[in-house]
């Protein structure tokens, strides 16, 4: 293995360019091969970004004996695929959110990288901000006391329904729950560290027929609640509150945040922030990285068993939509 973990790109689409942006912030890591259906499209990408190899094809991509990890930045119905092939050729594997259409391709895809000793993780970039460290480190002592209730909404609008759209297609695992209401379930999980017990949700199925509005309630335990709110027709200010039985921790931009502040009882807010250059996605790079350097086959901050726990959430709440996609058929 070189001084750098030598990444390789499948799928070179807007969120793979943000994730590359990141790298020269992101020491231990390098952009080293690329790869599209469009040997054009992989050139012109690998020149932007500084990539040493370009590839028309992803089984070309994933037989480079020099690439170290592959980035799944596909679309989402793609991501089992996609990541089973880089698996099975000995790569490890960051795959981006959601890491699957539904749990039981999740725990496929999991299946197989423990069968075959490699790293895999979920790409909740989320996890790895400072700012979320954080918060776990405020939780874990104790700093708003017992945690009843996490509320969170992420929310965009679409300028128009596209049927053809990745947001609008139900072809491509669209919709807003997948697409953004992972987030708000990840921190949930993060926060309280198991399923919950019950749910209840309310949706509006669009003309398409996937969910462009929702708003649901989670239960844990009888004091163990949250809220979580996701769309794709409308804007919402992205903000989470983890309200505990002695004050509250505010994130603005939760899913990619560079502040919180701290509400305890009887005491001024205070307010802390961690800057960081870029968007923020070189603190997963990173890590990563040092899991791969380590030889550890999944992140302890964000390891498998709870991507398979988030998946499986996701799963009751379209259950209770009546929605499936129609690879699920």
């Amino acid at each position: 293995m070189s001084d750098k973990i030598r990444w390789g790109f499948i799928g070179l689409g807007s969120i793979a360019r943000r994730f590359g942006s990141c790298f020269p912030y992101a020491p231990n890591a390098e952009i080293y091969a690329v790869a599209s259906r469009s040997q054009a499209k992989a050139e012109a990408f690998g020149a932007e970004f500084g990539a040493t190899k370009c590839y028309g094809s992803y089984d070309a991509l994933v037989n480079d004996p020099d690439v170290d990890v592959v980035y799944v930045g596909t679309p989402h119905n793609y991501h089992k695929s996609h990541t089973l092939l880089s698996l099975n050729a000995g790569k490890h594997v960051l795959c981006e959110k959601p890491f699957a259409v539904n749990a039981a391709e999740a725990r496929d895809m999991i299946a197989c990288a423990r069968a075959k000793n490699l790293f895999l993780m979920d790409a909740f970039w989320t996890r790895f901000f400072p700012a979320m460290a954080q918060v776990r480190e405020l939780l874990a002592e104790g700093a708003i006391g017992d945690v009843m209730l996490v509320q969170a909404d992420f929310g965009y609008r679409t300028p128009s329904v596209n049927p053809e759209a990745r947001a609008y297609s139900p072809d491509l695992a669209g919709g807003a729950l997948l697409d953004v209401g992972s987030y708000p379930i990840q921190l949930m999980s993060m926060v309280y560290g198991k399923q919950p017990s019950d749910i209840v949700s309310q949706v509006t199925l669009g003309s398409t027929g996937v969910d462009e509005l929702s708003v649901t309630a989670f239960k844990y335990s009888d004091y163990e609640m949250a809220t979580v709110t996701t769309a794709i027709r409308l804007s919402t200010p992205q903000e989470a509150r983890i309200m505990g039985s002695q004050g509250y921790i505010a994130i603005p931009n939760f899913w990619h945040p560079s502040e919180i502040t701290v509400h305890r009882g009887g005491q001024a807010p205070e307010t802390l922030r961690f800057d960081f250059p870029g968007e923020g996605f070189q603190y997963e790079i990173e890590a990563v990285g040092e899991c791969i350097r380590a030889g550890m086959t999944e992140s302890p901050i964000y390891p498998l068993d709870e991507t398979i726990d988030i998946m499986e959430t996701l799963d009751r709440i379209r259950a209770l939509w009546g929605l499936r996609y129609p690879m699920e058929s």
